[in-house]
């Protein structure tokens, strides 16, 4: 039986399709307690749940024109806890968009694609292996 903690994950996709699917794979691992939703207005009215990844969709409002846009959401969520690990996901597969994500305090940056759960499996540790990494520099640092 596994006895450590299940990582609360919000996924935000306004593709219905490929949010369920994400959320299957999410969910084979168990190792995850997973929120859905379709905009980021939806994500940012449920940030009190405290995630401790999100993984958000670039173009949000495709479907929903009047949505607010992957961007919009990633700053709303910084500003609304910085802390909180976000690794955007999308078709966008063109530097300059990967650059502003970054730029945007975005984790990493993924192309959707056949390989793009894959490469979130191997995120996921690694943003929990920085923030540990960055807990132990402070605390040297504040040692000083």
């Amino acid at each position: 039986m596994n006895d450590k903690p299940k990582i609360k994950l919000f996924l935000v996709d306004d593709d219905a399709l490929y949010l369920k699917s994400l959320e299957i794979d999410f969910l084979k691992l168990d190792d995850f307690f997973i929120e859905t939703y379709e905009t980021g207005e939806q994500c940012i009215a449920n940030l009190s749940h405290k995630p401790d990844v999100i993984i958000l969709d670039y173009h949000l409002n495709d479907i929903h024109k009047d949505a607010m846009n992957g961007i919009e959401t990633l700053d709303k969520i910084k500003a609304f806890n910085p802390d909180i690990s976000v690794v955007v996901l999308s078709s966008q597969d063109k530097i300059d968009v990967a650059i502003n994500c970054m730029h945007h305090k975005a984790f990493d940056y993924i192309v959707k694609s056949e390989t793009a759960f894959l490469r979130l499996q191997k995120i996921i540790p690694r943003i929990f292996n920085y923030k540990k990494m960055e807990k132990e520099l402070s605390w040297y640092m504040e040692r000083m």
